[in-house]
């Protein structure tokens, strides 16, 4: 079974966090995963740097933009990781756009991460529709969960759709922003957040966006099977370096 299907099945909230591949130096991939695992952590997003995102705020956008200067590209990602699974046991997504992909060979891409031991993928510019048609087998086929995301704005019936075609866990964006650009949930959020719970989906719901502390994770995971954070991890990670991450990872939970 899936590593991400195995670990939505315990007792828990599951906080996942989001870092940046070779962010703040080339060769911290790894190093950053080891930390994350010996914390505690559940599930590790790691970004694919892209010069052109979508949904990143400035902190995110910030560790990509130097994550390219310093020399990252897919294939060297793929380098860094190739025996990771020698050293991490925890679920592992690869988080980008799907322009890098596509340019690497959607099979061979997907051939590559089942290899290495990722767990899951989450384009976030990647359609439903596109996926059905053109690329679900094919993830399906190399044992990869593909996440697709949900917004305020997401429609009953287009989430429906969503959550038929996914096998894994839906990633409920928390509001109409981009990452790290809210600070804590209003009712608007909060009458969101139960919409969705009263909806019964078949597949757990992971809130993202706008969880930075123990606060916003407790209150975000009222509602949701677990909660990911990105934008206040790798602020922490660019003032404090690796040292903080035990510290940082222990004051959310």
């Amino acid at each position: 079974m899936n590593r991400i299907s195995e670990k939505l099945k315990e007792n828990k909230k599951i906080l996942s966090i989001y870092f940046t591949a070779g962010y703040p130096s080339i060769d911290d991939t790894v190093s950053v995963l080891e930390a994350l695992q010996e914390s505690g952590v559940d599930m590790v997003e790691i970004g694919l740097p892209f010069s052109d995102p979508l949904a990143d705020g400035p902190t995110i956008q910030a560790s990509s933009t130097q994550a390219l200067k310093n020399g990252m590209t897919t294939q060297l990602l793929f380098n860094q990781l190739k025996d990771i699974r020698k050293k991490i046991d925890i679920p592992l997504v690869l988080m980008g756009y799907f322009n890098p992909v596509l340019q690497y060979g959607v099979e061979d891409f997907c051939k590559k991460c089942q290899e290495i031991g990722i767990d899951g993928l989450i384009l976030p510019d990647l359609p439903v529709a596109e996926y059905k048609e053109h690329y679900q087998e094919i993830f399906e086929n190399y044992g990869l969960i593909n996440v697709f995301l949900i917004t305020p704005q997401t429609s009953n019936d287009r989430i429906k759709e969503i959550d038929s075609v996914s096998n894994g866990f839906i990633y409920m964006v928390s509001s109409a922003s981009v990452t790290g650009g809210t600070h804590g949930f209003g009712k608007s959020t909060k009458d969101y957040f139960k919409r969705i719970s009263e909806m019964k989906l078949n597949n757990p719901q992971i809130l993202g966006f706008g969880i930075s502390n123990a606060d916003t994770f407790n209150s975000a995971t009222k509602y949701a099977k677990g909660a990911i954070i990105g934008s206040a991890f790798i602020k922490m990670l660019s003032n404090e370096g690796f040292k903080g991450i035990k510290k940082f990872i222990k004051s959310i939970r």
